[in-house]
């Protein structure tokens, strides 16, 4: 549908093209169109309205509606926000406050029945057309008398206002304040919290259904269970349970621990945000917020290491990546002054014991504590941006999985075992199997030119797809097994975790670090290194430690030593079988371990990460890869090399083509729909193919928009960044080349956008060099549209300029 601030719609025409190219996707590929109803109607709504990524300052609380507050809970229903109770910095509170997001205005709920005594740290959920209270503290905090936790629970019914107490029987969770809880499968989960004594990570559930019949059970939990820990939010995403930080005592960290529903197992979920190439995890903190969109979960303040903090913090849960996120503003907000200022004004302070819920696609954040102990009664939204997920490393991996375009043949170990793969995935990854590809394809060449008499100069990409032998490489260092998960992490960055407890995975993974370092990939190292630290326990300590000495792995056997003489380990280890069969030098470094400890040595080296799967393939779009192009594209009849195994992972159009009717001349003409994109346009296509760059000028997301139609790309998270590419980045300085790009693409809708901006800029537009490289007819609509709207304001402002 149209935006409130008007679309971009492809005329009539351009849609036929596009709608007729469109079936040229294969089938076979799971296809997102949700950014679109329909290929047939492609709109962009475009600012200054409502953008991405935005902070927006809403109306604070009235102190006659309800007191400024901290500790309180807030719930969305339908339209509205509900705030419950909390404190005022002097009292305790129990009312109910209720916020309409369409109105932005504030009142008092309306309630009947007797509600939950006044109250904070409690919990509140929806369930159906219900909200639900638990447990807290309360008393009075003013004169400090009758201060007690609960484990009650109230139901309070949106429809009728009326306020109810569920009387349970049988076991009930102990009274506990600053609790975690949420709804799921049609139950109440309640975890951890404060009992007035100590922390808990108990887990307790209550079917919601029935409440004649419902009863607490506390739950059998199993896995990496979170310390004993309050003051935490929790949040479901994917079926999953996530908490994250929290007061722990002395113990204070940033993990991030999801719960799985079915079978009630812990995770602690590892970051490795070094070799993942991404922004560190939010540091610890407590009194935070956590709220999940789409696949995200959203952090947001609390108090870190005695600061308040308000960046937003975003966790991808697809990809296992932390994110700042940094806030956007409307589109005419162009200076850095004005930039800065209105962000101050819009962004929330840092704060803690605040409040959060989601309505649609936009988080609402109400009151809180801020500097000196101040209590809130502000209410900030926050609009969120529901991008699809990058598949690049999805894409390269399917690529390995299915095993379709493959060109080489490694001949693996003393049993010459062999494994496929791609030329173009390999020496983009790895220098050392780049240069075994070189010599085997020179030995190659050697031989053909010598079984045909002389040489032949046949040129790349010439053959039909299939026809081509495949380039046999020889690597007597390496067996299948590990060389395969090598293989893998090429074309994906990743590794699969090893299986906790299972030996072999281990020692598997060990003969894959000996590869990783022979062949000098450091990012596999460190992955390695990792993933074998984190498996190492009891059972298997022994049986690491003894391959790593033999396989001269130190750093891992280093490890492993410190494992054993730890002292709530030793005494375990020295009295398994396993011991008793470890070689004798080994057991002796461990007795003359236990008795003198070595000195710990630290290195302020940096660790090296080595090279990501972007920064590879941005590196082989960019001349790294020219000697192994086998594919030509034609743009406008100017000659583009590139890959095949690489434009079938990422297009199924070039994936159906390279399959089933593959050009015999090795060349292909390249357009969108009918319309040709421009170089710069492609260029950036290409970037998106290689390494799922999104960044681009604007006039080239006009080019672009329908491409993740016409080529079939996984999904359309290329046209979500063209989509808000254009919404916030339309500026005098560009506007005459997004002119042109509108005009050729037949955008409507942007193409009077654009000539609106140029009326209105006229003075300054008018001075730009490229006004006289447009073409005639766009000159004529330029000066129909000032002959329309110009004001006589403004031509006597360019009279008296000139």
């Amino acid at each position: 549908g149209r935006g409130r601030g008007g679309s971009l719609l492809f005329n009539d025409s351009a849609l036929a093209k596009m709608s007729c190219k469109s079936t040229k996707v294969a089938p076979s590929v799971d296809f997102d169109h949700s950014c679109s109803d329909s290929v047939e109607y492609l709109t962009l709504n475009f600012g200054p309205f409502e953008t991405v990524h935005r902070w927006r300052r809403l109306p604070p609380c009235d102190e006659f509606v309800g007191a400024r507050r901290s500790k309180h809970t807030v719930v969305a229903y339908r339209d509205a926000i509900y705030v419950f109770g909390g404190d005022n910095g002097k009292n305790m509170l129990n009312d109910l406050l209720r916020f309409d997001v369409k109105d932005c205005s504030w009142c008092r709920a309306f309630t009947t029945g007797t509600p939950p005594a006044p109250r904070y740290h409690h919990s509140a959920v929806v369930y159906g057309s219900s909200m639900f209270v638990f447990g807290g503290y309360t008393g009075d905090i003013y004169s400090n008398s009758n201060l007690k936790n609960k484990n009650d629970l109230f139901e309070y019914k949106f429809a009728t206002g009326q306020w109810t107490e569920w009387k349970v029987e049988g076991s009930l969770p102990v009274a506990r304040s600053a609790h975690g809880a949420t709804v799921y499968n049609d139950k109440l989960w309640i975890f951890a919290g404060y009992d007035g004594n100590a922390r808990l990570n108990d887990m307790w559930t209550i079917s919601l259904q029935d409440r004649e019949h419902a009863c607490w059970e506390e739950i059998d939990q199993s896995g990496e269970i979170p310390p004993s820990c309050c003051n935490f939010p929790v949040a479901v995403c994917r079926d999953k349970m996530f908490v994250f930080s929290g007061q722990s005592g002395a113990k204070i960290t940033n993990n991030l621990f999801q719960f799985e529903f079915k079978g009630h197992m812990w995770t602690r979920i590892p970051t490795e945000h070094l070799l993942r190439g991404s922004p560190p995890p939010p540091q610890r903190r407590y009194g935070h917020t956590m709220v999940a969109f789409d696949r995200h979960l959203y952090v947001f303040g609390g108090a870190a290491d005695n600061t308040l903090p308000n960046e937003l913090h975003c966790y991808d849960v697809d990809s296992q990546t932390w994110e700042v996120i940094h806030p956007s503003l409307d589109s005419e907000v162009r200076s850095k002054h004005i930039f800065c200022l209105s962000l101050l004004l819009e962004m929330p302070s840092g704060r803690l014991f605040h409040a959060a819920a989601v309505i649609q696609d936009a988080m609402y954040i109400f009151g809180g504590t801020v500097d000196n102990n101040v209590r809130s009664g502000e209410m900030y939204r926050f609009q969120f941006s529901s991008y699809p997920k990058c598949t690049l490393h999805e894409d390269y991996g399917k690529l390995w999985e299915n095993r379709q375009f493959c060109d080489v043949e490694f001949i693996l170990g003393e049993r010459e075992e062999r494994v496929l793969g791609h030329i173009a995935i390999v020496t983009a990854r790895c220098q050392w199997l780049r240069k075994k590809i070189l010599q085997a394809r020179d030995r190659q060449r050697q031989s053909d030119e010598g079984a045909a008499g002389g040489p032949r100069d046949i040129p790349a990409g010439s053959r039909p797809s299939g026809t081509q032998p495949l380039l046999e490489v020889s690597i007597r260092e390496a067996e299948a097994q590990p060389f395969e998960v090598l293989m893998q992490f090429l074309y994906t960055d990743k590794i699969q975790y090893p299986r906790r407890g299972h030996v072999q995975d281990v020692l598997l993974i060990m003969d894959v670090y000996k590869l990783a370092l022979h062949f000098k990939l450091s990012r596999l190292e460190q992955l390695c290194v990792q993933y074998i630290e984190a498996s190492v326990d009891l059972q298997n300590v022994l049986s690491v430690c003894e391959n790593a000495n033999k396989l001269q792995l130190d750093q891992l056997k280093e490890h492993c030593l410190n494992f054993v003489v730890k002292e709530s380990h030793f005494n375990q280890v020295i009295m398994t079988k396993e011991f008793e069969h470890l070689s004798t030098p080994l057991i002796v470094e461990i007795v003359r371990r236990k008795q003198q400890p070595p000195p710990r040595l630290y290195s302020d080296q940096p660790v090296d990460i080595g090279t990501s799967l972007v920064q590879d393939m941005k590196a082989y779009l960019e001349g790294g890869g020219l000697e192994f192009c086998d594919i030509i594209l034609l743009l406008d009849g100017h000659p583009r090399p590139a890959h095949k195994a690489i434009l079938a992972a990422r297009s199924s159009y070039f994936e159906a083509m390279f399959r089933s009717f593959m050009p015999e001349d090795g060349q292909v003409n390249i357009s969108i729909g009918e319309m040709v994109p421009s170089k710069q346009a492609f260029e950036s296509m290409l970037r998106y193919i290689y390494y799922g760059d999104v960044n681009m000028p604007p006039e080239d997301s006009l080019y672009l928009f329908a491409a993740p139609y016409y080529y079939g790309f996984s999904n359309n998270r290329l046209q979500a960044y063209c989509k808000q590419n254009l919404e916030m980045n339309v500026t005098v300085e560009n506007v005459l080349q997004i002119l042109e790009a509108a005009d050729k693409t037949q955008a409507l809708d942007m193409k009077k956008h654009c000539l609106h901006i140029i009326v209105h800029q006229f003075i300054k537009v008018s001075k730009l060099p490229n006004l006289r490289s447009l073409s005639q007819l766009l000159l004529l609509d330029i000066i129909e549209s000032l002959a329309t709207h110009i004001s006589d304001k403004q031509c006597a402002e360019m009279g008296s300029d000139i």
